[in-house]
Order: structure tokens, then sequence, then C-alpha cells
């Protein structure tokens, strides 16, 4: 996400590095270029108007603190009006009405709306312990029914049935009473949509949502439709009080434009992120963590949190163990690490997080990451148990058969076995300075107290 944003506003704002003070004159040069940055990553002109005006007015004459260089100070400037166009802070989910709380999904059709649906009840289900109940109200699309009754087994919500030939008040009404009856704590409703934004439909949610006066009304929108997010939010939040916005499919926005135009086009904050296809891949929007990954700088906190939730703690504290009793580690093992990284996003996926290393993000997937991490695990799959636990006992018929069994080559599983010979000896240097006892402590210091390990 923001790939080519990042690039273009890292690369301009080193020109300002090693300038005495920041000045009109060799600043000037540099806006020009941001400028130009956020064009190209189709942000509204408006926003990129309003964004370079606050820069410069905040860069020109501003007295630089002995601790940092102009560029560093230029560079906090720039970051800070980033935040301030996407929202300043993280805002939540207002779900302190009486119980069941109802959130009213709206958005065109093919932005991603149902599949967002259970990506924020599986959210609510699992941070905040929330009973969900959800319905679809698409009565035009028989499909989207059953994809959010296949979706809601899935993550384990509440279905509320309903059916093509029932109005969508009625369904919502109906829905909302059975959610009483069960004492769930919220009830989402998918609407439906269309390819175009037209009176009908327009009429039919704002009948909705009077009948039903949700505690939230948040918009679904693609951001790969750059600032057209933007002018479809806003034509939207005219016609119904919307709360928040949802941005789907992010990971696969280059550009960033939607991001950084719907707040302030339409005053209403992003409130969650779509980064991926995975009923997990669903974000709480933080604009300070954005605009840290779109300078280049890294997603610490996302980092740790997302490692909170994928790293198997269990599985971790056992390897600790075995590693202690002197036992090597094999081949099982070297599966689990490779599912945990790929849990994670992948080696790109934390790449991005990673102050200083997004840049790096597209070399190493252009350098077959991916391939290779699916290359490894069915070679790894294609062994018995015993070969997994032993590596030294595979011979060269026992390659032959691993290799025919995966569809790859012996050179491939050679160079496996030798880079699990490489972990090997690196996790018994650990093991040897007591560096997997400091690894699970600060894993313990995470789960535990509120998310960030000391170091």
């Amino acid at each position: 996400m923001f790939d080519n944003l990042s690039g273009r506003l890292t690369s301009t704002l080193k020109s300002i590095t090693g300038q005495a003070r920041l000045a009109e004159d060799n600043i000037q040069a540099t806006l020009r270029e941001v400028r130009m940055a956020l064009l190209e990553a189709d942000v509204a002109l408006p926003v990129v108007k309003d964004f370079v005006e606050r820069v410069k007015q905040r860069a020109i004459g501003a007295e630089v603190m002995n601790s940092l260089s102009p560029g560093q100070a230029f560079l906090k400037i720039v970051e800070a009006e980033l935040v301030h166009t996407m929202g300043d802070a993280c805002e939540t989910l207002n779900l302190s009405a009486q119980p069941p709380a109802v959130i009213l999904m709206a958005g065109l059709q093919g932005a991603g709306k149902t599949t967002t649906v259970a990506k924020l009840a599986h959210l609510l289900k699992t941070r905040d312990k929330k009973k969900v109940m959800v319905v679809s109200a698409d009565v035009y699309r028989p499909a989207a029914i059953k994809q959010l009754e296949r979706l809601a087994s899935e993550v384990g919500a509440e279905f509320f049935p309903s059916s093509s030939d029932q109005k969508p008040i009625d369904i919502a009404n109906s829905a909302l009473e059975q959610a009483r009856k069960n004492f769930a704590d919220v009830l989402i409703i998918d609407t439906a949509g269309r390819l175009h934004i037209d009176a009908e439909m327009m009429g039919e949610i704002t009948d909705l949502h009077s009948a039903i006066k949700p505690v939230e009304t948040l918009f679904v929108v693609d951001s790969m439709t750059g600032q057209d997010a933007a002018n479809t939010a806003k034509a939207f939040n005219e016609a119904l009080p919307l709360t928040g916005v949802v941005l789907t499919k992010a990971d696969g926005d280059a550009r960033g434009g939607a991001a950084l135009s719907v707040r302030q086009i339409t005053g209403k904050p992003i409130k969650f992120i779509g980064m991926g296809e995975k009923i997990d891949a669903l974000e709480p929007f933080h604009p300070d963590r954005i605009a840290s990954r779109i300078l280049g700088m890294g997603d610490v906190l996302s980092l740790i949190e997302e490692a909170e939730r994928t790293i198997d703690k269990k599985k971790a504290e056992k390897l600790t163990k075995k590693l202690k009793k002197g036992k090597k580690f094999d081949l099982n093992d070297l599966r689990d690490q490779l599912e945990q990284m790929q849990n994670m996003g992948g080696i790109g996926g934390l790449l991005e997080k990673m102050p200083g290393m997004g840049g790096m993000k597209d070399a190493i997937e252009q350098d077959s990451a991916k391939k290779n991490f699916v290359q490894m695990s069915a070679l790894i799959n294609s062994m018995t148990p015993k070969e997994r636990r032993f590596p030294d006992s595979i011979n060269p018929s026992r390659k032959r058969r691993i290799t025919s069994g995966s569809g790859t080559q012996v050179q491939d599983l050679n160079r496996l076995l030798k880079q699990h010979k490489q972990m090997q000896k690196m996790m018994k240097k650990m093991n040897k300075k007591g560096a997997m006892d400091n690894m699970m402590k600060q894993m313990g210091s995470m789960g535990g107290g509120g998310g960030i390990p000391r170091f």
C-alpha cells in the first residue's frame, strides 16, 4: 500500500537534508515535488492544495530544534500534516448503546461490502469479545445472502436468514428482534449495493436507516478507485448520516489517494482499512501509523499487534523448552516458523512495517520469496515424520522421492537442508546465550501487559 507515494516522497524529502535552515527559497522545489507526488497518487486536487499550503506555512520560518536538522524538521512537519489530513487520531466504533448496537453497512456493488461485514464481525468477536449477529438486506442478490451465511459460519457469528421476496425494512426489524432475544451485543446489517448512485437506492437505504436508527452507519468503498472513492463517499454522506468510512482492497492500492482524500472531502473518519482477502485482514485505521508508513518510517506498533494476534505462543514456548533440553531444531520446527511468518504477511508484509525497510519490499517479493515459501513447505510436507525429525537421514534415494512428491528439483531440497542447518546453528547459539529466554519474556509482555515490549 502507498508504494508509489512512499517512494516519491522519501526521495523528494532527501533533497531538503543538509540545508542550514528552512526558508521559502530552499523548500519551494521540495514542495513542488511533494505536490506532484500527491497528484500522481490520485489525491483530490483541493486536498493537495490545502496540504501543500499548510506545510509551507508551518515550514517557512520554523525554528529548528538543536536536536533536529532542517531536513528532519521538515519531515516532521510533513508527517504531522499527513496525520491531520487523514484524521489526527484513530476513531473507534461507538457501541455504547443498549444492546444490540446496530451497524448499517452501505456502499456500491463490488466494493467488498459483504466480506467486510464478516471481517468486522470477526474483529468484534475476537478483539472486543462481542456476541455478533449478521443479516443481509440485499434482496436483489440472493447470492449475497448465501455468501454472508457462509462467511458468518466461517467467523463464528450468528446469521439471521432472509430471502429475496422480503422487504429490506422487514428483514432488518425481524433481525433486530431476534438479536434482542439472543442477547447479541452487535447486529450488523448488510445492504444492497448498486453499480452507481441512483435515487431509488438512496431512497431505500434512507428509509431503512430511519426505521432502524443504527448507532453506526459505515460507508464501504474500494480504495483502488482513488479520489473517486472520496467523491462517492461524499455523495452518500449527503443522503445518509454516515459515521465513518471503511477502505477496502488497500493492499492492492499502490497510490493511496483514497486514504488521503476521504476524511477531508467527507468530513467523516476512516474507521477501518482492509489489507487483504483473509478474514482477519481488517485493521483499525491509525492516521499516525499510516503516515509513518507512507514516509518509509515503518509501523512498529502494528507489527507488534500483528505478532500478538498471530504468533502461537504455545508453540514458541514448546520450541524453547525443546532447545533448552539440548534437542535439535528440526524441519518440523522450521515449517512452524515458515507458517508463522506467512500468517504475518510474509517477508514483504514484515518489511513494510519495519523502519527504513519499506523500500526493500518490492525487491524481496520480486525475488520470488513467495514462491520459495510455498516450495519449502511442499518439500517438508513430502517428507516422512522421521525425515523431518532427523534431516541427516535423507540420502540420495530419499531426496529423489521427496522432490518427486513435491514437484521440485534436488537442488531445491539441498538449498532447504542447507538453510535448515544454518538456522539450527543460530538457534543453538541463541540458546547458549539465553536469547531464547529473553525472546519468550518479550512475548509474555506483549500478550499480557498492553502490547509494547520493553527493549
